[in-house]
């Protein structure tokens, strides 16, 4: 069976929403998942399903449970080991420097949600650009992420789904994890 990679939202990010990875391990064993690995301290855990579930009620159990055996709450994005490999084969900034790079990851597709209807969008804000493709939103900020406009909240209000980012070096560990 495929593996999966789980990416919480908003968790660790500046000292808030505190969530300790053997936490987060535990919680996704007790859905019967195998194999699970946690890549930094950031929400990101890869394993094996336990059934062969959707990714999108994957994701739903793993919010569920997030909320009643931990009280957190926070969206959760599943992509699969080949879904991984696809968004790093897909890069619309190749040859950029990799340290400028991020994906930002759709709950559901572009145009839910009364966002965007169909066909790529491309922004351009303060020097940052950033391209949807399917699920996924590739960023280039020069500058870093840190002080792009092109933010979580940016995107969430544009397309109107719950998102998460991760640098592009996060993404290929987790792609290799999943993979491997």
């Amino acid at each position: 069976m495929e593996r999966l990679a789980a990416l919480l939202r908003g968790v660790n990010v500046g000292g808030r929403r505190r969530l300790a990875m053997a936490d987060l391990v535990a919680v996704v064993e007790g859905l019967g998942h195998r194999d699970v690995a946690t890549y930094l301290q950031s929400g990101n855990v890869v394993f094996t399903p336990g059934s062969r579930a959707a990714p999108g009620s994957v994701a739903a159990r793993i919010e569920q449970a997030l909320a009643v055996e931990l009280d957190l709450e926070s969206t959760v994005v599943v992509r699969s080991a080949s879904e991984l490999a696809s968004v790093l084969a897909a890069n619309p900034f190749a040859g950029a420097d990799p340290a400028t790079l991020h994906v930002t990851f759709l709950a559901a597709g572009v145009g839910a949600g009364g966002g965007e209807a169909g066909g790529p969008v491309d922004v351009e804000a303060k020097g940052d650009r950033g391209t949807v493709v399917g699920p996924h939103v590739y960023l280039h900020c020069p500058t870093g992420y840190g002080r792009s406009p092109l933010t979580n909240s940016y995107w969430e209000r544009r397309l109107g789904v719950p998102v998460t980012t991760r640098n592009w070096r996060t993404v290929a560990a987790l792609a290799e994890l999943a993979g491997g």
